[in-house]
């Protein structure tokens, strides 16, 4: 894969991410600032983006979401929880509200 390959599947990623993000915060904000582990302030950002400012920034060189953990217990509750799949997914996510929500400086 080279370079450009990257950057086009970057884009690509974060074009979704920010598409996606935009329709669940229109949908139900409470919900999605919640799931995308965001603040109020940039949801209100991202809500009120035009499409030519979703692509520009799209178009960034470097991932705009990022893995909302860093804690491998909560990854392995994700992935290879085999006895109760649902009740492992809601520990995980009680252990990721708990969690600050990302500040942008």
């Amino acid at each position: 894969m080279t370079n450009n390959d990257i950057i086009a599947e970057i884009r690509d990623a974060n074009l979704g991410y920010l598409m996606l993000a935009q329709q669940m915060i229109r949908a139900d904000k409470a919900t999605a600032i919640f799931r995308l582990g965001i603040s109020n302030e940039i949801a209100d950002l991202i809500e009120g983006m035009n499409n030519a400012q979703i692509l520009k920034l799209a178009g960034a060189n470097m991932m705009l979401a990022r893995f909302r953990f860093d804690d491998g217990a909560i990854l392995g509750m994700l992935t290879n929880y085999n006895k109760d799949r649902s009740l492992a997914q809601s520990h995980a996510a009680i252990l990721m509200a708990g969690q600050a929500i990302e500040q942008i400086a």
